[in-house]
């Protein structure tokens, strides 16, 4: 099964704490030899979502956006040595082309859609973000689509 992951960034560490357990009874809830973890290793439920499925025993990909991919990945703020170390325990990464070369650039969502079973969203449920965009491509691509956002969590830039 091939599981990928969007979330919102920048989450309070209660937030964090809520979502971090539910990540883990969804991992859990597929046989380590199956599953595949797909994301783009953003700083939090990204992060918290790869290091679930490898410590379950599955494997991860991570999806690079053109810039990601071009500059050397990581090289922004948000636990970069984290990052790292999943960009290295990756089984595969997928480095998308710019749009000028005919790919999709810095816009990761679709390739993250084409390359999943099941799609995983920590996402308050509000219109306009970027979570809020990729659960609807997901729809629209009849996927299976669990929202994640546990009573007590905070939206983003809410604490």
């Amino acid at each position: 099964m091939r599981v990928g992951i969007i979330g919102h960034e920048r989450l309070s560490d209660l937030t964090e704490m809520l979502v971090r357990g539910e990540l883990w009874q969804l991992v859990t809830a597929h046989g380590a030899y199956d599953l595949v973890g797909v994301g783009r290793l953003r700083p939090g439920p990204d992060t918290w979502f790869a290091q679930s499925v490898l410590d379950h025993g599955g494997r991860i990909e991570v999806v690079l956006s053109a810039a990601e991919a071009r500059a050397g990945a990581f090289t922004g703020e948000g636990c970069r040595d984290t990052r790292r170390g999943l960009l290295n325990a990756a089984n595969a990464v997928h480095r998308l082309a710019a749009a000028g070369a005919g790919g999709p650039g810095e816009d990761t969502g679709p390739a993250l859609v084409g390359m999943v079973d099941e799609l995983i969203a920590v996402w308050d449920g509000r219109p306009g973000s970027e979570p809020a965009r990729v659960v609807a491509q997901a729809q629209r691509a009849g996927l299976d689509v669990r929202v994640v956002w546990p009573e007590g969590c905070e939206s983003p830039g809410a604490g």
